[in-house]
């Protein structure tokens, strides 16, 4: 009895996957893990895969895996194969009005948190079909190579052929403190008065960041401090300040809530030498897939005005 075509059709493809993401991978491990398989699935899949075309695809050791010749001119194909079948797909996608299938996106942990997060979420209420899976971290991932759709970066892009961007705003930096201690330490109205004052630092590695300020007439100036506590994490800066431990350099969307609440008040506003651009990046592609199409415009959307206070 011959084997249905779907049947044999979709065994082909499923190996082809699978094999390019262990290639891409560089390992079973991680590619089982990106694929939420077991290791031993994974080599399993590939071993039928290699007695079906009879030959080696991949020469591992102990240590390593690399292609084989065959294997490399396999891979080649199934990334063709496979990038064809994508752009097929998005072709379709493109008429629907419903995005849908799971959006990859990351995110800076304390902007993600405030400001991008709740915007996917709602995203996500509007249209039920579409899954959303946020990670929160201020490294800076490699899309392509961790398996991202999009991702928020703060500060300078890196130069990228690989990479699509939109720019979402600026990032302001301004100082803040908390009633109590201003009610204690008195309001500094000049720079070189902030010297004198208890401060909380941003500091990566235990080296704090330094204080680049820029004056009323358009002058930097370096502030020196002496901060008791120092931290890598933006929203800690703001709860250590709302608590009275001294005066915080912040991201001015990040104050503004808290003067809102009135836990902060605005000591400079928007005074850091230079703002840090925010933009959305996404893999380049000739097709954008409707559920990247739609976040990106949510996010345009919205975050602007987050950013104007």
């Amino acid at each position: 009895m011959k084997e249905p075509m779907k049947g044999r059709m979709d065994d082909k493809l499923d190996g082809i996957a699978t094999f390019v993401q262990v290639v891409e991978a560089g390992s079973f491990a991680v590619a089982a893990e990106r694929l939420n398989l077991t290791r031993s699935a994974v080599g399993k899949i590939i071993a039928r895969l290699e007695a079906r075309l009879g030959t080696r695809l991949l020469q591992r050791t102990t240590r390593a895996q690399n292609l084989t010749e065959d294997g490399q001119a396999y891979y080649d194909c199934c990334v063709r194969a496979l990038a064809e079948l994508d752009a097929a797909e998005v072709m379709l996608e493109g008429g629907r009005q419903q995005p849908r299938g799971r959006l990859r996106v990351s995110l800076p942990i304390a902007f993600g948190h405030l400001c991008a997060a709740p915007v996917l979420m709602e995203l996500a209420r509007q249209h039920p079909g579409l899954s959303v899976d946020m990670s929160f971290s201020d490294r800076r991932v490699d899309l392509i190579e961790e398996g991202f759709d999009l991702a928020l970066r703060i500060g300078e892009l890196r130069d990228s052929s690989s990479l699509s961007a939109r720019r979402l705003g600026l990032q302001y930096m301004s100082i803040g403190a908390s009633p109590a201690y201003i009610a204690r330490h008195g309001m500094p109205t000049q720079l070189h008065e902030l010297e004198a004052h208890a401060t909380i630092a941003y500091s990566r590695a235990g080296v704090a960041a330094p204080w680049d300020m820029r004056d009323d007439a358009g002058h930097t100036t370096r502030v020196r401090i002496q901060p008791q506590l120092s931290t890598d994490d933006v929203q800690m800066i703001a709860t250590a300040a709302i608590a009275g431990f001294g005066l915080a350099r912040m991201p001015s969307w990040l104050l503004a809530r808290y003067v809102k609440t009135g836990e902060l008040v605005t000591v400079k506003g928007r005074c850091s030498q230079a703002p840090q651009d925010i933009h959305v990046v996404w893999p380049t592609t000739r097709y954008m897939p409707s559920k990247t199409r739609f976040a990106i415009d949510a996010l345009v959307a919205a975050i602007p005005a987050l950013l104007d206070d």
